[in-house]
């Protein structure tokens, strides 16, 4: 009997000391800090890990974009682009013109031996020899005439002839100024000069090749580079959209991280049937000449310069039935959520009508993290 009440009062101790040292270690554990949730915030602690997909963004008011960014392609400006072929038939002599040479209007570019110059330059020879003998006649013929020698049948005979002769040298002269050959030239040498100031961009010709005017290619193509032109296609849907004058702003792989203005200067009138599309035309400057004609261009269609909106990346927007959300970040832990009406939804940005205001801090990359953590917190409520 003794024994059994030593056993009972050593189980007493044991148990005693038990939840001493479990009270202790209780005390000495750090308190808790539980924060109030406030519905559609989120708080993350300090050290959390998933603060490390989150990114911000100060946002700002730019020109609102009227449509999804177009692609077009760069070519010559053709109002100061000449393509040039030879009139004549012949052989080349001499070294062509460079290609890449900057030229002046009158510059010669290739020079020929060429038969259909002689051909032309004998003929302006022959119609003035023709036109002095004319002239000697009808001289003769109208002293006869006076002398009542000849009839006025045969003044008038030689009068039309000489008429004719005369014709014939204006004809002549005319061909030889067509060609650019001088009425003083008989080495039957053609000279194919530019109509134009610019540079040689193509060059379809070496020395001693034979020369044709039914030839396929140009010989030369001429072009002010500094002046481009971009082609674009404009779906029917959105013409409404594109008027002349529009400035727009384009990029191209060469120059990521560059922009180039460019302005609608020609809207087509017919209607491509098989894409629904209308071709649009617009003036490039190309002053730094970094530019060149086959680029291709991706083409951003803004609105004036004074309609200003908030654009932001759709990263930063995630749904939740008929409604778009977006969080602001109000200091480096806390979180709001707040619901935004989108005007236009582009392929990779959205337009905001209404929702967000300059200089907010928006949750532009982790929404969807953010929007899991509260999902969280209000699951934990509940409990």
């Amino acid at each position: 009997m003794m024994f059994s009440q030593r056993k009972k009062l050593f189980y007493s101790l044991l148990m005693a000391v038990i939840l001493t040292a479990c009270s202790d270690s209780q005390d000495k554990k750090e308190p808790k800090i539980s924060f109030p949730t406030v519905r559609g915030e989120v708080r993350l602690a300090f050290d959390s890990p998933k603060k490390a997909y989150i990114k911000t963004t100060i946002l700002s008011l730019t020109q609102h974009p009227l449509l999804e960014p177009l692609t077009g392609k760069i070519t010559y400006d053709e109002s100061v682009t000449s393509r040039i072929s030879s009139p004549v038939s012949g052989r080349v002599i001499a070294n062509p013109i460079a290609l890449g040479a900057q030229v002046q209007t009158g510059t010669t570019l290739l020079e020929l031996d060429s038969p259909d110059a002689a051909a032309a330059e004998a003929d302006y020879a022959k119609a003035q020899a023709d036109l002095i003998l004319a002239k000697k006649d009808f001289i003769r013929q109208k002293e006869l005439y006076e002398g009542k020698a000849v009839s006025q049948k045969e003044l008038e005979r030689s009068q039309d002839d000489f008429n004719a002769a005369l014709s014939e040298v204006q004809r002549a002269q005319d061909r030889l100024k067509n060609l650019h050959i001088s009425a003083q030239q008989h080495d039957g040498r053609f000279s194919l000069k530019s109509p134009i100031t610019g540079a040689v961009v193509e060059r379809n010709v070496n020395p001693g090749i034979e020369v044709r005017p039914d030839r396929d290619v140009p010989l030369y193509v001429i072009s002010d580079t500094k002046k481009l032109t971009l082609i674009m296609a404009i779906f029917e849907v959105n013409l409404s959209k594109i008027r002349l004058g529009q400035k727009l702003s384009i990029s191209v792989p060469a120059y990521p991280d560059k922009t180039f203005p460019a302005t609608v200067q020609y809207i087509g009138q017919v209607l491509d049937e098989k894409t629904r599309s209308i071709q649009v035309r617009c003036d490039l400057p190309n002053n730094d000449g970094l530019l060149l004609p086959g680029m291709y261009a991706t083409i951003n269609v803004e609105s004036d310069p004074n309609d200003l909106a908030i654009v932001i990346p759709l990263t930063a927007v995630f749904t939740e039935g008929d409604t778009d959300f977006v969080f602001i970040a109000i200091d480096e832990n806390n979180y709001q959520q707040r619901p935004v009406e989108i005007s236009l939804r582009l392929k990779d940005k959205a337009v905001i009508m209404k929702g967000l205001n300059a200089n907010e801090k928006l949750v532009s990359e982790g929404a969807l993290t953010l929007r899991s953590e509260e999902q969280i917190e209000t699951d934990s409520d509940k409990k």
